[in-house]
């Protein structure tokens, strides 16, 4: 699991890439959530478009990463879903929970809209 790092205004976008999973890209995603929310920047879009897998501890760690920013008055915004992450979400009953957009930018200005 790779994770670039982009911020556009007060938004940051990270990329994910290769396959999320608890013993690969877990603890990285935290950490990375982590680290931008306490640098200030709660608005995070999370670039799955090139993760084709994600097992069910990556998921939660999904979740603890919108709670992240959430306690922080942001939120975390997904683009690039593949059907196995809606699959996940849907399942676990999260689709409410997370924002989902075909692409960055329509995940860029659903912050815009709501600013």
């Amino acid at each position: 699991m790779r994770i670039t790092e982009r911020k556009i205004d007060e938004i940051v976008v990270l990329n994910l890439v290769g396959r999320l999973t608890v013993n690969d890209g877990v603890d990285l995603l935290r950490e990375t959530v982590t680290s931008v929310v306490r640098q200030g920047h709660p608005k995070v879009v999370l670039n799955l478009a090139h993760v084709p897998y994600i097992d069910s501890p990556a998921l939660g760690e999904l979740v603890h990463s919108l709670m992240t920013a959430r306690s922080a008055r942001g939120s975390v915004k997904l683009v690039g879903v593949n059907g196995r992450v809606v699959n996940l979400l849907t399942i676990m009953k999260l689709t409410a929970e997370f924002d989902t957009y075909d692409t960055e930018q329509e995940a860029l200005a659903s912050y815009l809209a709501t600013a």
